[in-house]
């Protein structure tokens, strides 16, 4: 059966640089898949001042094409924090998109922005329920999983899951390479990789290595969940 698959992240290219093969895999499946950006007010990150608008509306439009539905919420870049009110907002979002399984940000970074998504988003899926007007409906996911967001960012991260996505490495990594050309406002060349895809294909590299394929990418399950290996 078709299942609700759930992607959060505090940027618009957390999920698309963290998971993007797990998710083009989903989309495979024919599962539906929904990304929530947690930061969609970008007034005030300088790549793209003047521009913000282009970046939200081009980023729903080029995750559309590969087949995920991205949504924002209005928070901006380190002016949000946990709170009564950003809970509700990230519960709000939850219990309408009603996963089956749901991706979050380790909690361990080095940015403030991916440590707070990370919070808001384990207490808004583990306990949405509690944060919503009396009477509303609230779904959580059966599954939780946690995704780095590589080098430079993520701290201390020991996966115990590794997906295979090497099939879905090509369009994985030119999805990544058009939100980055969608940022410097240029056209997008899949022959040059930029400093973002050289290091998610470093990554992937790696952790594919590390389960004997060619391409992998890692998560930390939120709890022990039983698996078919038979």
């Amino acid at each position: 059966m078709s299942k609700t698959i759930l992607g959060i992240g505090a940027h618009y290219d957390d999920c698309p640089f963290g998971i993007p093969g797990i998710l083009l895999k989903a989309i495979r499946k024919n599962h539906r898949v929904v990304i929530l950006s947690l930061i969609g007010d970008y007034s005030n990150w300088k790549p793209v001042q003047g521009r913000e608008r282009e970046l939200v509306d081009g980023t729903i439009a080029i995750c559309k094409e590969y087949g995920a539905e991205m949504r924002f919420l209005d928070f901006a870049s380190i002016n949000y924090e946990v709170n009564e009110a950003t809970k509700r907002a990230v519960a709000s979002a939850i219990a309408e998109i009603a996963p089956d399984v749901a991706f979050m940000l380790w909690p361990h970074d080095h940015h403030s922005d991916h440590v707070v998504a990370s919070q808001l988003s384990d207490i808004a899926l583990r306990h949405g329920d509690r944060m919503l007007e009396p009477g509303r409906a609230f779904r959580g996911p059966r599954q939780i999983y946690m995704y780095d967001n590589g080098p430079r960012h993520t701290i201390g991260f020991e996966p115990d899951t590794f997906v295979d996505v090497s099939d879905e490495w090509p369009q994985a990594i030119d999805w990544l390479g058009r939100l980055m050309a969608l940022v410097r406002n240029e056209a997008y060349d899949a022959s040059q990789l930029d400093g973002a895809q050289r290091a998610k294909e470093t990554l992937a590299l790696y952790r594919g290595q590390t389960c004997g394929v060619r391409y992998a990418e890692a998560l930390r399950a939120s709890n022990a969940y039983v698996q078919e290996i038979l």
